[in-house]
């Protein structure tokens, strides 16, 4: 990965997910710089990862290369406005990893035509297990794509999109979708305890059940999913049951419709930033 110095505008989990990554893979520490307005997670981030904080959002601009917007989307206005008015920023990569707010609208509240990556991170980014979408405008150049790229590998796998609108599709499939295991793990879990079990027997059988699970996809990259699922599912047998049970409720179309709910919020947000 190129080691240019990074500033981080925001010191929340994601920028500290991101330069916990970056610093445990022999990143220089020394060309890591965040800011933030309060002191406590700056402090934190210099004590675990011995990179540079600064209360000042020019102070931290002024001698980075790339710049990672990691504000709340609210605030971005603002914050962008100062860089725009009080910094040169035009030779400068931006990367965002704010939710809803596009690419052509990041140009005007930074007041030029500039290189911007948008991206996507969902939260097992926290373990170095996060899945993350990615959009480059016409101003990115290849070389500024690869070390996007490279930045958000180090918590977890990366996906570019060709079309900008494909970011609200990531965030169905990837961003929201943690939620949506939680969620059937939570009904599994009550079941579970309806049958019997003490709640943390209860929590253990289908957290391992889903870990496994998730193992065996990753592992077996070469067999469709309908298979792995036929694999353990015999004739007539109890695990035919629970999914013949799961198919004429309309499990399908009930994860259909929530991901085109999830996809439609994200389109309304983009609306009010």
């Amino acid at each position: 990965m190129q080691h240019r110095k990074i500033a981080f505008i925001g010191a929340g989990n994601m920028t500290r997910s991101i330069v916990s990554g970056l610093v445990k893979n022999a990143y220089p520490a020394h060309l890591i710089t965040a800011s933030n307005p309060s002191i406590g997670k700056l402090s934190a981030l210099q004590a675990d990862f011995a990179i540079k904080v600064t209360q000042d959002n020019n102070e931290a601009v002024d001698a980075a290369d790339v710049i990672v917007l990691a504000v709340k989307p609210q605030l971005m206005q603002h914050v962008c406005a100062k860089l725009a008015e009080e910094q040169n920023i035009n030779d400068k990569l931006f990367v965002s990893i704010a939710a809803g707010i596009n690419t052509a609208r990041l140009q005007q509240m930074l007041g030029g035509e500039l290189a911007i990556v948008r991206t996507m991170p969902n939260t097992p980014s926290a373990l170095g297990k996060g899945m993350t979408g990615l959009f480059a405008d016409i101003n990115v150049d290849e070389v500024d794509k690869q070390y996007a790229a490279d930045l958000m590998r180090q918590v977890g796998k990366i996906a570019w999109v060709e079309k900008e609108s494909m970011i609200d599709g990531v965030i169905a499939a990837a961003g929201s979708s943690p939620a949506y295991f939680f969620l059937f793990l939570e009904a599994m879990q009550k079941e579970a305890e309806q049958q019997g079990f003490d709640h943390a027997t209860a929590r253990l059988m289908v957290q391992q059940a889903m870990l496994g699970a998730a193992e065996m996809v990753c592992h077996n990259p070469h067999l469709e999913l309908s298979e792995l699922r036929t694999q353990v599912t015999s004739k007539d047998g109890t695990t035919a049951k629970a999914i013949e049970s799961f198919q004429q409720q309309g499990l399908e179309q009930i994860v259909a419709n929530a991901m085109q709910a999830a996809v439609k919020r994200a389109e309304q947000m983009a609306q009010q930033f």
